[in-house]
């Protein structure tokens, strides 16, 4: 494992040359450009504000302000959609390429989500400028969790490349698997903290939150915008599980790649 972590490591710039490509071609005839992973976030927590701040009255369903708590879910689930989707796709999407050269084949699960983290970031000046707005309005504070943020940004993004490195290669020997992915990920998203806060679901619910590692990744995004306390407990159990997904999706990815190669 260690040697084929040195050889990707060996191999960032043709990764960053893959990443780039990866963004030229996603916005190559696209008027809004980046916007577009903007608007989708965006829309959707109107939505859901207009359901539950307004229409049902439930705003305390998360952190006031619930805008802003919607925001800071539904920014990073974006993210975890996408790579997820197009991460189990990826060797499939790219088989010429994966087949015919002598790259490492985790290149092409790592260069989705790298890409998908970027469009994440380019979202975050949208997500920065409400916070303005609300603590100019005073409904809003930070504290010094903020420096959690990045600690966030990285478990994320090792959760979805281990992840990405155990569904790639199930999708070239399954194509029934990019079905289940679809399914797994609707349901996912309402097991996710992410219209409702962990503290607001029943006790024995939130145990089973728990062990969502996306779970804790939000309560790391959230924690420097509101003063609720932390829950330790999912923190550790997403941290534990995101880097288990990465060794077992590396070993996995290992051992199945000459199966795959013969495959596509």
């Amino acid at each position: 494992m260690v040697e084929r972590f040195s050889r990707i490591w060996g191999q960032r710039g043709i990764l960053l040359t893959l990443v780039q490509r990866d963004l030229r071609v996603r916005y190559a005839r696209s008027w809004l450009g980046y916007l577009w992973t903007v608007i989708d976030p965006l829309a959707m927590a109107l939505i859901y504000f207009m359901v539950f701040a307004v229409i049902f009255k439930r705003g305390d369903a998360g952190h006031h302000p619930y805008f802003l708590f919607l925001l800071l879910g539904l920014l990073p689930w974006q993210w975890f959609n996408a790579s997820i989707n197009e991460t189990a796709r990826a060797l499939v999407a790219e088989a010429k390429l994966v087949r015919s050269t002598n790259l490492p084949r985790e290149l092409w699960v790592i260069r989705v989500v790298i890409a998908k983290g970027i469009e994440f970031l380019l979202s975050l000046p949208v997500l920065f400028a409400f916070v303005v707005v609300y603590l100019v309005l005073g409904d809003a504070t930070l504290n010094w969790r903020l420096i959690l943020f990045p600690l966030a940004l990285a478990l994320q993004f090792v959760l979805q490349t281990g992840i990405g490195l155990l569904l790639a290669p199930a999708t070239v020997l399954a194509d029934d698997t990019i079905r289940v992915v679809r399914i797994a990920l609707r349901m996912l998203f309402y097991g996710t903290p992410i219209i409702y806060s962990l503290d607001f679901a029943p006790h024995w619910v939130q145990t089973v939150l728990w062990f969502n590692p996306m779970t804790g990744i939000l309560e790391l995004y959230r924690a420097g915008f509101f003063p609720q306390a932390l829950q330790l407990a999912p923190l550790l159990v997403g941290m534990i599980m995101s880097l288990a997904f990465l060794a077992w999706g590396a070993v996995t990815f290992a051992r199945m790649e000459r199966a795959v190669l013969k495959e596509i």
